[in-house]
């Protein structure tokens, strides 16, 4: 599955997906967004594969669309790259598995909205993003104008999508975006630890959890109630659910198998 501009590597449960354009700090290309769609779908497939964690190779997690190219493509090319990228960020929110962003150096543009997709970001105490449309006269896609305002509110979205200045990470930690800090030399190892913790639990509940918490935003508060009814009737009766109430009797550790 692996292609030239994406690593793809599977092991204990873990699907890494390792956006590998270095010397262009991982800026998009057709084969890597392709690549992203058809790995993600393939996680989702696959009942051995529990987690999923994005990354980038090199100094940064990703520059978000190539600059160098910018400028030559015409608008049906554009539609369709976007198209692409829709495609991409709508299959990471189909995806039944936790999806954790590991950012380091540098997240621009359509990397920040890439991460902001994720379920998770993990992200080096020193990394930086910055929503770089305007600067080149554009504005965001790949669903930042949709999960960015649902996590910080319209007014500091906007702030951030017109001044297009770099926003430390800390910043975006404490405004609940990133899940969590870690210095640079520690992100690999703390993102695996997390991930390795995710990989062991119920991941039917993680499942329905994300599928409860999307619906959410556009849902009514009596909708809400009815589907954790008729979701927690079905979760019930899972495999996980009995073993976790048989560990928690037996008082050891509950062996979840996702079923």
């Amino acid at each position: 599955m692996s292609n030239q501009d994406l690593l793809v590597n599977v092991a204990e449960s873990i699907m890494t997906l390792t956006l590998n354009r270095p010397e262009s700090l991982n800026a998009f290309s057709p084969d890597m967004i392709l690549g992203l769609k058809a790995a993600i779908e393939e996680a989702n497939r696959n009942p051995e594969v529990r987690v999923v964690v994005l990354s980038g190779a090199g100094r940064s997690f990703s520059a978000g669309g190539d600059v160098k190219t910018m400028g030559q493509a015409g608008a049906v090319q554009v539609y369709e790259h976007i198209g692409r990228l829709n495609d991409l960020i709508l299959a990471m929110k189909d995806c039944d598995k936790p999806i954790i962003a590991a950012v380091h150096g540098f997240a621009a543009g359509a990397g920040v909205n890439l991460a902001l997709a994720c379920d998770l970001i993990i992200a080096a105490e020193d990394s930086k993003f910055a929503l770089s449309f305007s600067q080149v006269g554009l504005i965001s896609d790949g669903g930042g104008s949709y999960h960015l305002p649902r996590l910080i509110g319209p007014h500091l979205a906007k702030q951030f999508f017109f001044s297009a200045e770099p926003i430390p990470a800390k910043r975006l930690y404490d405004l609940g975006v990133v899940n969590n800090l870690v210095p640079l030399e520690n992100l690999q190892e703390e993102v695996l630890k997390f991930a390795t913790r995710l990989a062991h639990g119920p991941g039917k509940a993680y499942a329905m959890l994300k599928k409860l918490v999307d619906h959410s935003f556009t849902a009514t508060l009596d909708e809400m109630l009815e589907q954790e009814r008729i979701t927690q009737t079905m979760m019930v009766q899972t495999e996980d659910h009995q073993e976790g109430i048989a560990a928690f009797k037996e008082k050891r550790k509950p062996v979840f198998r996702g079923r």
